[in-house]
């Protein structure tokens, strides 16, 4: 082989490897924080981890929802109103009927207190329950009605108690980060409630004391895939009216 050969190859070598480094520096790199937002995604991989697995976590996912959007945000977690050492209960009216969660003061007061006030505020009013999965949890408290939104901030993990995740226990979603709770919660439908007892990352701030049968028709709603293919989203509107609180 001449030289102006060998020049030649050499040229056309670089030229392919040119296009190669160029193509991939082209290529968008997937967007690590692309989950469901508001810090409310129970590893809204509900988080909101609740994770792409289907049964895994009460993550907040993206799906579709029909609730009204309440429009008011915060830019910081409310300071502290609610006396740790008293007991609050939480009616929640629904247009599947209406239950009673004793909230747990003592053990998660942060969250307690952040709860209190969003339903003072009427942040719930009219917000659907936007992932039912009957063997694992019913998901709500996302004005959106997607999954993906929350009251403008975060509170801090509680994740300190004797607790555990069965049937009719409250908890908070968070997007599979520590710290990352915002307004999304999910009740337990089963004593395993996805096997989230074996690795507790989600707060449990309440337990439902009367009205599991209001819950259990909730749970019951028809629902059909996502797009990730998790069979959870309602094929009927099923929505918080109200929730009142009251301290005793």
């Amino acid at each position: 082989m001449n030289k102006k050969v060998k020049k030649l190859s050499t040229i056309l070598v670089i030229t392919a490897l040119c296009a190669v480094v160029a193509a991939c520096g082209s290529k968008p790199e997937t967007d690590k924080n692309v989950t469901a937002g508001g810090g409310a995604t129970p590893s809204v991989s509900p988080s909101a981890s609740p994770s792409s697995k289907p049964s895994s976590s009460p993550a907040a996912t993206s799906t579709a929802g029909t609730g009204t959007p309440n429009k008011k945000t915060w830019t910081a977690a409310p300071a502290m109103t609610i006396d740790s050492k008293k007991s609050y209960e939480a009616t929640f009216d629904t247009n599947k009927g209406s239950f009673k969660v004793a909230l747990f003061a003592d053990t998660a007061p942060k969250t307690v207190n952040s709860f209190v006030f969003l339903a003072k505020e009427n942040f719930y009013n009219n917000v659907v329950f936007h992932r039912i999965i009957k063997t694992f949890m019913i998901q709500t408290g996302d004005p959106q009605g997607t999954g993906g939104g929350g009251p403008g901030y975060n509170i801090p993990d509680e994740l300190k108690t004797t607790h555990k995740y069965e049937t009719g226990t409250v908890a908070m979603a968070n997007t599979g980060q520590p710290n990352s709770g915002g307004s999304q919660f999910f009740i337990c439908m089963t004593d395993e409630c996805g096997g989230l007892n074996s690795s507790p990352k989600f707060t449990i701030f309440g337990k439902v004391s009367e009205g599991l049968e209001n819950v259990q028709k909730i749970a019951s709603t028809p629902v059909k895939a996502n797009a990730r293919g998790e069979v959870s989203v309602p094929t009927e509107e099923v929505k918080i009216n109200s929730i009142t609180i009251t301290e005793k």
